[in-house]
């Protein structure tokens, strides 16, 4: 019911205007501008440690229990469709996460679109990586995100991969975003059920993402990368998301290739619901906190 009566509240803010509005698109991102770089709230700071790294000139947030860490190492990219800051309810969703798991957790504030593009934002994703898990032993290190940051993920999970470099012990991706072109031929009737996002707003992030880039370049699209030798992923995306048509591709493509691979698909849910502090969100919080926990496949 809680889930229901947060739907019914996106429709009755109109927050799908946001993206299916060109004109309210620009106007967010310009909203959205004014709080670059973000910062956590101070709130946060009586929950976890909190230390911040520049990589790149970028902030980077590390939140810590004031206990003694378990050693995993989380690094979340927040989504926004590469054009929006990180919300409120990403920085709650990643303190529940270290007092539930005892992990450490960095969140890199990355540069967005239309001030950068892919090629400034993937080179400080990599130089995250490096910064913060790069000498850790693989299995105990997590690389997360949302909707933009799940892409971002496993554009990283692909470019170690090219490398020749460890995976993760484990990727998660939450609602992912992993084809900015968006021109799935179902993605009509999902923009309908969506409360929440819309192909039009989608396409053209997609292109202030891209920059000179293809739009289909792994880059930019990891969807249409490798995947091949990529560790454990696992997937999150509900029947109320734009994005269940670039989920179910990904599960398929993932089996085609030997890619160990979760599915998780939740009826009714929408956008990121597993951040939303309602006992559905809670749910499939606790399941990310087990895939964080678990033993590395040996």
């Amino acid at each position: 019911m809680q889930a229901l009566a947060f739907i019914v509240k996106l429709r009755l803010s109109r927050a799908k205007r946001t993206y299916a509005d060109l004109d309210e698109l620009y106007a967010s991102i310009e909203r959205s501008r004014r709080t670059d770089p973000a910062r956590p709230p101070a709130r946060v700071r009586r929950e976890v440690s909190v230390s911040c790294t520049e990589v790149l000139g970028r902030p980077c947030y590390t939140f810590a229990p004031f206990a003694r860490s378990s050693g995993r190492h989380v690094l979340y990219f927040h989504g926004g469709a590469y054009v929006h800051q990180i919300q409120n309810d990403h920085w709650w969703f990643l303190v529940r996460l270290v007092q539930r798991t005892g992990c450490t957790v960095t969140a890199p504030i990355y540069p967005l679109a239309p001030a950068h593009t892919c090629e400034q934002t993937v080179a400080m994703v990599k130089e995250a990586y490096d910064v913060f898990l790069g000498d850790r032993d693989p299995d105990q290190q997590v690389v997360m995100g949302d909707s933009a940051g799940a892409a971002l993920t496993l554009a990283l999970a692909e470019s170690l991969e090219e490398a020749g470099r460890p995976q993760p012990k484990e990727l998660v991706l939450i609602s992912p975003w992993l084809d900015v072109t968006m021109t799935d031929p179902v993605l009509p009737e999902l923009d309908r059920r969506d409360p929440h996002l819309a192909v039009a707003g989608l396409r053209e992030a997609g292109w202030l993402y891209a920059g000179d880039r293809d739009r289909r370049d792994p880059v930019v699209s990891p969807l249409f990368g490798p995947l091949s030798a990529l560790g454990r992923v696992s997937v999150f995306i509900g029947t109320r998301d734009v994005l269940l048509a670039d989920a179910r591709r990904l599960r398929e493509l993932a089996e085609g290739r030997g890619v160990p691979i979760e599915y998780h698909e939740y009826q009714h849910m929408f956008h990121v619901w597993p951040i939303a502090d309602i006992p559905e969100g809670r749910r499939a919080a606790e399941r990310i906190a087990h895939l964080v926990t678990r033993p590395a496949l040996s």
